[in-house]
């Protein structure tokens, strides 16, 4: 076995180990419980987990899925999001190697990841992700790209285009049309990646987020203030634009060059 492959196994369950801290947070971030105290530990009868209960996606098996004393059942999002977040890892490493362009891209993954699961399940973006998140952006961007003045005005661009279309939107019907979590999620999402790529999650968040509300008119499944979450698209759009969206704008410039 050689050492790039020792390397990327590690990665890989680095992977895992981050996505189960992930799970972690989801958990308590909307309950305002504290992500370090106390240790892990079943929710319904109290039991604290030991370090066997703890190995990712493994223990879950293990267990089917149940907690070791009373039996009470755990969610199936825990190795989901474990999985789901070494996959995450992997191809960051495919796309961007090890560089310092993978690192900050990952921690903007995984704060994508959690905003996903909780807005999904709560339908909240908490303050404590996407307001460190912005100031995050906006330092780690003074030593990799975009750079520091792309950041600037993707965050001023991220959150003033959904502030303004939610307060139009207020004035026109005197409704909440945009809360004010998804204003400050794209904020962090420019802070990251940069006005351009900002307006790539938008679109790609946007054109999502109406064909799924398309399909649940179509199927009759609950209102859609309650069916679409609008953070889960804006995690899904601000992780394909992370990924591949400097290739989709040269794509679309590509069209309109003869």
């Amino acid at each position: 076995m050689t050492v790039d492959t020792v390397m990327l196994i590690a990665f890989a369950w680095l992977g895992l180990s981050v996505g189960s801290f992930l799970n972690v947070c989801i958990h308590r971030l909307p309950r305002r419980m504290s992500v370090v105290r106390p240790s892990s530990r079943c929710p319904n009868c109290g039991y604290e987990l030991r370090w066997f209960d703890n190995i990712p996606v493994i223990s879950w098996l293990t267990l089917r899925g149940r907690c070791r004393k009373c039996a009470a059942p755990i969610s199936i999002r825990y190795p989901i999001v474990e999985v789901l977040t070494m996959l995450v890892f992997l191809l960051h490493w495919w796309l961007f190697g090890w560089t310092l362009v993978m690192a900050v891209r990952l921690v903007f993954a995984c704060a994508l990841i959690a905003l996903f699961a909780i807005d999904l399940e709560h339908h909240l973006l908490p303050d404590k992700i996407t307001l460190p998140g912005i100031a995050a952006g906006l330092i780690v961007n003074l030593v990799v790209p975009p750079g520091i003045v792309d950041a600037i005005l993707g965050t001023i661009v991220g959150g003033g285009v959904l502030w303004a279309i939610g307060e139009a939107y207020y004035r026109y019907s005197g409704q909440e049309g945009m809360g004010g979590g998804d204003v400050k999620m794209l904020a962090m999402v420019g802070a990251f990646l940069g006005w351009k790529l900002v307006l790539v999650t938008l679109v790609l968040s946007s054109v999502t987020g109406s064909v799924v509300g398309l399909l649940v008119l179509a199927v009759r499944r609950g209102g859609l203030k309650y069916a679409l979450p609008y953070g889960t698209f804006l995690a899904l759009g601000a992780l394909t634009a992370s990924l591949i969206g400097d290739r989709l704008i040269a794509w679309y410039v590509g069209l309109y060059q003869f």
